[in-house]
């Protein structure tokens, strides 16, 4: 039997001739990645292991994002820590106030992630390089720091579930869409501990920004991870943002997979999630009114430059609804810049939006945004579990930024065609 595309570069990187489902194996590292969060746990764990070198300076990402800048004393000392962490072993990929970005879009953007490579970051959705033909998965600070140490990892082999997506989505459907369906069809724990690999000739119809949003959220489906095969887009990416060699590899025809699923890109409408998981989704036209109090068009999930523009589109000449808060988060400093350039910025903030420095912000409760009790937010985050956004008794409603845009200006969750888009 064959193996699947995350299965070849699991053997490839722990020097074995092929690997199965269910082995355990030790792999290389390419690159350990952690946030200001889970940094300073995994820096604190190394000092119990009573190691002070690190494997390798130019594999090793910091990126100060989750509450950065700092919102308290707290949060300042926890970066104070990475930051002196990074002086002292001279790590080249520290990112900071000024220089960083939300890590899974910056990550891409700065070339630090290729095809083939073996990435483990101390952040569930590190899974989102997978949208490069890269293995990527979330670990614990632990696991984190250990990586640090001796550049490996150790992996149980996942078996694969395939996705193949046919033909092409409808104006205002995007990545997010996709990945939503998928979670509302399989559940929170469809793919537990599987690899998610999307295939088919569908994959030629979504931007780069798509299969980085669809990748990112395998992990709401208990993925491991998430893959999508290289192409000549892909490749191009990699060529405009990355000077590192990459290597593309391919599932076997004979890959064994637990479920094949074929989705019809086409067929699929906007798509929200509701409260309290990221599985109850429901389409537009399919449920009463739903009044919202903000809307968050931002994160790792969807604050790429693709969505800025759409988001800008459904916004440009338009007004955000009396009494509700829109917050606008370019993902890194770059996209801010271009979306400064193409006259976006101005489009959110004449509508009445603000526009925030990168950062994750409100996606977990940490600023820029936090609800009260009885509040709904719709946003283009990745999870809605009670209490994330803030108060446990507020709602939050996952959507494309399309949707949070369009629902904005109506002040209700809507799709931008009742705008008459």
């Amino acid at each position: 039997m064959g193996m699947t595309m995350t299965q070849k570069i699991l053997a490839a990187h722990a020097g074995l001739d092929e690997v199965r489902a269910g082995q355990l194996i030790e792999a290389d590292l390419d690159l350990v990645l952690g946030n200001d969060i889970t940094s300073p746990v995994a820096i604190k764990e190394m000092e119990k292991f009573n190691k002070e070198t690190i494997f390798n300076k130019d594999k090793i990402a910091l990126v100060m994002d989750h509450f950065a800048p700092n919102k308290d004393i707290k949060s300042a000392e926890n970066c104070k820590c990475c930051r002196d962490f990074a002086a002292r072993h001279e790590i080249s990929n520290y990112f900071d106030v000024g220089e960083m970005g939300i890590e899974h879009a910056l990550l891409p953007e700065k070339g630090l992630v290729v095809a083939g490579d073996a990435v483990i970051g101390a952040d569930s959705h590190t899974c989102t390089y997978g949208a490069l033909g890269a293995f990527s998965t979330g670990v614990g600070s632990t696991d984190m720091a250990a990586g640090m140490v001796t550049g490996k990892a150790w992996f149980k082999v996942p078996s694969a579930i395939k996705f193949e997506l046919i033909g092409k989505p409808n104006k205002w459907v995007s990545g997010k869409d996709v990945i939503l369906h998928i979670i509302g069809m399989i559940g929170v724990d469809g793919a537990l501990y599987k690899s998610m690999e999307f295939t088919g000739d569908g994959i030629k119809n979504l931007t780069m920004d798509d299969r980085f949003t669809i990748c990112n959220m395998a992990i709401e489906a208990g993925g491991k991870n998430g893959i999508i095969p290289v192409d000549e887009l892909a490749i191009q990416y990699m060529k405009d943002h990355s000077k590192r060699d990459f290597k593309i590899f391919e599932a076997d025809e004979d890959a064994e997979y637990e479920k094949v699923y074929t989705i019809d890109l086409g067929k699929l409408e906007p798509t929200i999630s509701f409260p309290h998981l990221p599985e109850n989704t429901r389409t537009i036209g399919t449920f009463d009114e739903v009044k919202v109090d903000q809307a968050v068009i931002g994160s790792c999930t969807n604050g790429r430059l693709d969505d800025m523009r759409i988001a800008a589109a459904v916004l440009k000449g338009r007004k955000v609804a009396k009494n509700v808060r829109c917050i606008v988060i370019p993902a890194t400093q770059e996209i801010y810049l271009q979306s400064m350039r193409e006259g976006l910025l101005e489009i959110f903030i004449e509508a009445g939006a603000i526009v925030s420095t990168p950062t994750c912000g409100p996606c977990l409760g940490g600023y820029m945004g936090i609800l009260a009790k009885g509040e709904r937010c719709i946003s283009t985050t990745n999870r809605n579990f009670v209490g994330r956004m803030g108060h446990v008794e507020s709602e939050v409603y996952l959507a494309s930024p399309a949707v949070a845009a369009a629902s904005a200006v109506t002040g209700h969750i809507s799709a931008p065609e009742e705008l008459g888009l």
